[in-house]
């Protein structure tokens, strides 16, 4: 196993394996069935990260991965944008006419309603869109379609039928690279850090909490929260903020927030990238 490997979800071809390509040219891509196994490449070795989605502009929170992070010992050291794009791809020389069926994610079939609409298709809900592709290309029935990354396309060897048939244009998904150790974040430039947290069973504690961001003037932009061991009492939360732990007003609102909470354990403090000062709508 080469030394610079990063792990992903899903079959060669899939969107986590484009992105991997993308953010690490040089390194070697590791298909993993599942999330938590391609968290286990990396806490066992076999990899030196991992690539795991964390949400989308359309379908919202990847939500097994909030499940996997307060229980993980490893560290999120970056974040990458991908825009999505499906493809509508057949075996080689199908003709629309003899399209029956279209296979992929549920979450792929559910973008790209209007060309599946439009054709009369039967959806078919697969595990992966990559993996929906290679079942195209095994079954030889020229009835069935897919909807997955054109990367699919060239590793299954089919014909790209239609592009980009997806709803929306604007369609994103935000990955975060997971790593054994942190890595230092300096330099000039935006920061992000993300953290967990359970809070007291006191009165207005959450309230408290927030609070300490608001007063210290920290822009929080997300805040979900997820019940944990069972219980509908308990209740975790996953957090992200704008800024560095070192910076004044993030250390305040970091130290009034540990001092309501039961828990708390940051997860990671990375580079903001690019793409969001390129998707932030223009000042009115």
């Amino acid at each position: 196993m080469s030394e610079r490997t990063i792990s992903y979800q899903g079959e060669p071809g899939a969107n986590s394996h484009i992105i991997c390509s993308q953010a690490y040219p040089d390194w070697t891509p590791l298909p993993c069935p599942t999330f938590e196994d391609a968290f286990a490449a990396v806490t066992e070795g076999r990899a030196q990260r991992a690539m795991i989605p964390i949400e989308n502009s359309l379908a919202g929170r990847v939500a097994d991965i909030h499940h996997l992070i307060p229980t993980s010992p490893l560290h999120i050291v970056a974040e990458h944008f991908l825009p999505i794009h499906f493809q509508l791809m057949v075996l080689p020389g199908t003709p629309v006419e003899a399209l029956k069926s279209v296979h992929s994610h549920v979450h792929a079939l559910g973008q790209c309603r209007r060309i599946i609409r439009r054709l009369g298709l039967r959806s078919v809900v697969s595990g992966d869109t990559a993996g929906a592709a290679r079942e195209i290309a095994e079954a030889g029935d020229p009835s069935r379609a897919a909807l997955a990354p054109a990367m699919a396309a060239e590793v299954y060897g089919l014909d790209i039928l239609m592009r980009d048939v997806e709803d929306a244009a604007h369609n994103t998904t935000r990955f975060v690279v997971f790593s054994p150790e942190p890595e230092p974040a300096t330099g000039e430039g935006a920061f992000v850090t993300s953290f967990v947290f359970r809070v007291r069973n006191i009165p207005a504690a959450l309230y408290k909490v927030l609070g300490g961001f608001a007063t210290n003037g920290v822009n929080m932009t997300k805040l979900e929260s997820y019940m944990i061991e069972g219980e509908f009492t308990a209740t975790q939360f996953y957090a992200e903020v704008d800024g560095h732990p070192d910076e004044p007003g993030l250390r305040r609102a970091l130290d009034e927030l540990g001092y309501f909470s039961r828990e708390l354990r940051i997860v990671g403090t990375y580079p903001a990238h690019p793409f969001r000062e390129m998707a932030r709508p223009a000042a009115e």
